[in-house]
C-alpha cells in the first residue's frame, strides 16, 4: 500500500539560510527559494541553479564552508529561467571569471517574459512573500549580511534545443529539455554514472504534489500533457536518487517510480475527466466539484489544486468565454450593477442573508453577496466583520501555499493592514 510521499514534506519554498548540507562525496545542497547544487569534479566544479540574487552570496558561503570547489566552477547551469534560478549568475561570474552559463535555448525568451510582466507580478506576489521576504532579510541583517547582491538578467554562453552532453573531471553530463513542464526553457540534469537526476522545479515547487498549470500570481498556462510527459521523460531515466527545486533529496528507484508515476498518473486523469466532461456538456464549475483524485494517484495539493487545473485545463482548451452570458463577451463587468443590487435589497439584507449562507456552510456563497456589498461600501462594518469570520473559515480548511497566503492576507486587509509591493532589481 502506497503512502504518499507529500505527507513527510514540507510544501511551501523558504529563502537560502546560511548552512549547507553535503548530500554524497561530490554533491553539495543549498536550500533557497530554489536549491542551489554545486557538484564537484577533479578538473572544476559545476553550479546548478543560483538561486535569487540576494541569496547568491548565501549560497556561496555555504559552498565555501563545505567545499574546495566553490571557487573553480567552469559551468552554472539552471533548470529554468525563473528569477530564483537564474538571479545570482553574475554573482558565480565575478567569483569564477571564465565559467560558462548553459540553458536551454528559450531560457531568453522566458526571461523577457518574466521582465516583460515584472511590476504586474510584483504586484500581484506580494500578499505571499511580502512578510517572508521581511523576516529573510531581518535574518540575513543579524548575520552582517547587509550589502544585497542586485538581481541578474544573464544572457547563456552556450544553448541547446533537445539534448547536451559534456564531460568534466570524468563525469558524464547530460543535459534534457523538458519545455513547457514549468517553463518554456526547462531541462533536467542527468548523471548517469550515479543514476543521478537534478530536476529543477519540474513538478512544481514542492515535490509529490500536484503541479501548478496556472499561478494566482498570473502566469501563462502550463499544458497538463506536456507536464505528464515531463513526468514520464523523468521515469524512463531508472534514477535512483532525485535532487529537486525544494527541500530534501528523494532517495530510491522505487520511491522515485511510484512518487512519479503517481504524479504523472494524476495528471492524465484530470485531463482525460475534464475533456470528458467538457465533451459531455458539463459547464466548469461543476467539473471543478467534481473531479477528485483516486486513490491510486495521490498527490498533494500543497501548491497547485485540482480544483485550479480543471479550469486550467478547460480554459487552455476552451479559452475565456464560457458561453454563460452575453456579458462575458462585453466589457462592463458584474460589479456595475451591485450598486443596484444594494439600492433594491439594501445592505442590511444583503448582510443577514451572507450571514444565513455562511451559518449554512455556505462560505462561497456568502463572500459573493458580500462583494457585492463592498463595490459600494468598502468599510461596512457588519460586513467586514462577517468577511472576517468567512475568510478564518476557509483558513482553517486550507492547506495550500497560495491558498492560505491568499487568504492571509485578506484577513489582514479586512482588519486595516496593507500589503506593499514586491521589488527586486
Amino acid at each position: 500500500m502506497r503512502t504518499p510521499l507529500y505527507k513527510s514534506r514540507p510544501y511551501a519554498p523558504f529563502s537560502a539560510r546560511f548552512g549547507g548540507e553535503r548530500i554524497n562525496d561530490f554533491i553539495v545542497m543549498s536550500e533557497g527559494c530554489s536549491n542551489s547544487y554545486l557538484i564537484e569534479t577533479s578538473e572544476g566544479s559545476i553550479l546548478v541553479n543560483t538561486g535569487m540574487g540576494y541569496e547568491a552570496p548565501v549560497h556561496y558561503k555555504n559552498y565555501q564552508a563545505l567545499s574546495p570547489a566553490a571557487d573553480s566552477i567552469k559551468y552554472v547551469i539552471t533548470t529554468q529561467g525563473h528569477v530564483d534560478h537564474v538571479g545570482g549568475v553574475q554573482f558565480f561570474r565575478d567569483k569564477n571569471p571564465h565559467l560558462q552559463y548553459l540553458a536551454q535555448a528559450d531560457n531568453e525568451e522566458h526571461q523577457n517574459y518574466d521582465a516583460r510582466l515584472r511590476d504586474f507580478r510584483a504586484k500581484r506576489s506580494a500578499f505571499r512573500f511580502l512578510d517572508a521576504f521581511s523576516e529573510d532579510f531581518g535574518y540575513y541583517a543579524e548575520q552582517g549580511y547587509t550589502d544585497i547582491n542586485s538581481q541578474d538578467r544573464p544572457s547563456a554562453d552556450l544553448s541547446f534545443e533537445h539534448r547536451y552532453e559534456f564531460t568534466l573531471g570524468g563525469l558524464e553530463v547530460v543535459l534534457i529539455a523538458v519545455q513547457g513542464a514549468e517553463t518554456n526553457d526547462s531541462l533536467i540534469v542527468w548523471l548517469p554514472q550515479h543514476k543521478i537526476c537534478l530536476t529543477g522545479n519540474l513538478f512544481g515547487c514542492p515535490f509529490g504534489h500536484f503541479p501548478n498549470l496556472v499561478t494566482i500570481r498570473g502566469d501563462r498556462y502550463r499544458e497538463a500533457l506536456t507536464c505528464a510527459a515531463a513526468a514520464q521523460t523523468v521515469l524512463d531515466l531508472d534514477a535512483e536518487l532525485i535532487l529537486y527545486g525544494h527541500h530534501a533529496p528523494v532517495v530510491g528507484k522505487a520511491l522515485i517510480k511510484s512518487e512519479v508515476t503517481a504524479i504523472r498518473d494524476a495528471i492524465l486523469y484530470v485531463h482525460d475527466e475534464t475533456v470528458k466532461g467538457m465533451n459531455e456538456g458539463k459547464d466548469l464549475y461543476t467539473l471543478m466539484q467534481e473531479i477528485e483524485l483516486p486513490a491510486a494517484c495521490e498527490v498533494g495539493q500543497g501548491y497547485g489544486k485540482v480544483s485550479w487545473s480543471v479550469r486550467a485545463i478547460w480554459e487552455s482548451y476552451a479559452g475565456w468565454f464560457h458561453h454563460n452570458s452575453t456579458t462575458e463577451l462585453y466589457s462592463v463587468p458584474q460589479k456595475s450593477v451591485h450598486a443596484d443590487l444594494i439600492e433594491l435589497a439594501g445592505i442590511d439584507a444583503l448582510v443577514t442573508r451572507a450571514r444565513e449562507k455562511f451559518a449554512e456552510g455556505k462560505s462561497e456563497q456568502a463572500l459573493h453577496l458580500l462583494d457585492i456589498i463592498f463595490t459600494e461600501a468598502p468599510e461596512h462594518k457588519d460586513a467586514v466583520a462577517l468577511a472576517i469570520q468567512v475568510h478564518e473559515k476557509l483558513l482553517g480548511k486550507a492547506d495550500n501555499f497560495w491558498l492560505n497566503g491568499w487568504l492571509e492576507n485578506q484577513i489582514k486587509l479586512l482588519k486595516g493592514g496593507q500589503t506593499a509591493s514586491l521589488s527586486f532589481k
